[in-house]
C-alpha cells in the first residue's frame, strides 16, 4: 500500500525523538473519485455518525450522485472499513516508529506522546475509528481487532518491562494497559485545534501515563 510519509519530531522529557512518521494519507486511493468518497465519508461519518449518514451525504460531499458511490464501493459499511482498516494501520505505524528509548519510562513517554498527538492531529478520523467499531461487519470487525490488539501489545509490553526492571508498579498489567491507551484515545473525542497543539497535548500525557505507573 503506497502512502507518503510525513516526518514530525515529538519532545519527550526535553529529548527530540526524531524519525516517527505520520501515515496517514490517502494517496494510494485510486481513482480521484474514489479517494473523494473515502473522504466525504469520514467528515460524515464523524459529524453525523454512521447510522444516521446515508449514502446521499457521503455522496453530497464527495460533489457525486449517490448511484455513484457504488461504482467505487459496494456498501456503506465497506467505505467504513476501508476508512477503519487505514486509520488503524497508521496509529500501529506511529506506535512502532515511536518504541524508543533506553529506559522503559522513556519508551513510555514515547508512546504516549506520539499516540496522544496522533488522535488530536487526526481527531476527525480517530473520532470514527474509535467510536464507530459497532457498524462493522463481523468479519471487518474480526480484522481490524487484530490491529487493535497489536496497538495494545506495543503498550503492554513496555509497561511489563517497566515492571521487571522495578521501575513501573502494575498490579493489573491489562488493565493498566487500557488505562494508558485509553488517555490518548479520547483524546479524539473532545479535540479540536483551538485546544491546543497536538504535540504539547502529547507531552502532557506522556507525564500523566508515566506518573500512574511509576513504583
Amino acid at each position: 500500500m503506497a502512502k507518503r510519509l510525513l516526518s514530525f519530531t515529538l519532545l519527550v522529557q526535553g529529548v527530540n525523538v526524531s524519525a516517527v512518521t505520520d501515515p496517514l494519507e490517502w494517496d494510494h486511493v485510486e481513482p480521484a473519485a474514489a479517494r473523494r468518497l473515502l473522504t466525504g465519508a469520514i467528515e460524515a461519518f464523524a459529524e453525523r455518525g454512521f447510522q444516521a449518514t446515508t449514502t446521499r451525504d457521503i455522496a453530497s460531499r464527495a460533489g457525486m450522485s449517490p448511484a455513484a458511490l457504488y461504482v467505487h464501493y459496494p456498501s456503506k459499511e465497506r467505505l467504513l472499513f476501508e476508512i477503519s482498516l487505514y486509520g488503524h494501520n497508521a496509529a500501529l505505524a506511529i506506535l512502532r516508529s515511536a518504541n524508543v528509548g533506553d529506559t522503559p519510562a522513556d519508551r513510555l513517554r514515547s508512546l504516549v506522546a506520539a499516540f496522544t498527538a496522533w488522535h488530536a492531529r487526526h481527531h476527525t478520523i480517530a473520532h470514527v475509528v474509535q467510536y464507530e467499531l459497532g457498524a462493522l461487519s463481523p468479519d471487518h470487525l474480526t480484522e481490524v481487532a487484530t490491529i487493535r490488539r497489536a496497538i495494545s501489545t506495543e503498550i503492554e509490553q513496555v509497561l511489563a518491562d517497566g515492571v521487571q526492571d522495578g521501575t513501573f508498579a502494575v498490579p493489573d498489567l491489562p488493565g493498566t494497559t487500557l488505562a494508558v491507551l485509553s488517555l490518548s484515545i479520547d483524546v479524539a473525542r473532545w479535540y479540536t485545534p483551538h485546544r491546543g497543539d497536538p504535540d504539547a497535548l502529547g507531552k502532557l500525557y506522556a507525564d500523566l501515563a508515566h506518573r500512574m505507573v511509576q513504583s
